[in-house]
């Protein structure tokens, strides 16, 4: 059943993901490979593929994954924000408003519900700093690539519309949204510990 369950949740996760790249290349506004380099400027898409990959190695039964905890980190924080920030902007319709619900809202629940019931990897609070090198390199990553190609993948740190100053301030409230949920993580994993024993 948890192997079932794995490669479920790493079938969902791939076809999500390409998909949602053919989507993309099929409607696409710019070059072929700008619009690549685009694809993988979304956090949705790096983290769902990071989903993909973890999801498909649980899949085979032969290792746990060690940092299974931030993942599952990672990709609630894009079913929060989605829910959060971007469902009121916009609305897609056929095959679109389904990969966007199996990439936002489907595959963070079924990763949460995996986490909960079948990983037993211990966590500590100490390993929160480096949990917290990939968002702020994504951040890094696409303020820097914003200011040079003129492109942001989401609108809350799109500098062109907000300004510098505003952007800085929503990066740094997401940094902390990310760090209050790698706590609260590590705090149910230690609870659960706690109810086991």
């Amino acid at each position: 059943m948890k192997q079932k369950f794995a490669g479920t949740i790493a079938l969902l996760a791939w076809a999500a993901v390409v998909i949602q790249f053919f989507l993309l290349m099929k409607n696409r506004t710019a070059g072929p490979t700008e619009t690549i380099i685009r694809f993988f400027s979304y956090f949705t898409i790096l983290t769902n593929a990071i989903v993909a990959v973890s999801f498909s190695v649980l899949a085979t039964g032969r290792r746990a994954i060690r940092v299974l905890t931030p993942v599952t980190v990672y990709i609630f924080i894009v079913g929060l924000v989605y829910q959060v920030l971007l469902r009121h902007t916009w609305s897609p319709t056929g095959l679109q408003m389904v990969v966007d619900e199996l990439l936002h809202t489907i595959i963070p629940l079924l990763v949460l519900v995996y986490w909960w019931f079948y990983d037993d990897t211990h966590v500590h609070y100490a390993q929160i700093p480096k949990w917290m090198l990939y968002p702020l390199l994504y951040l890094v990553f696409i303020l820097s690539r914003g200011a040079v190609a003129g492109y942001y993948p989401y609108p809350f740190v799109n500098v062109t519309v907000l300004g510098l100053k505003q952007v800085l301030v929503n990066a740094a409230l997401l940094l902390l949204v990310f760090l209050l949920v790698c706590i609260l993580f590590v705090w149910l994993r230690a609870r659960k510990e706690v109810v086991k024993q």
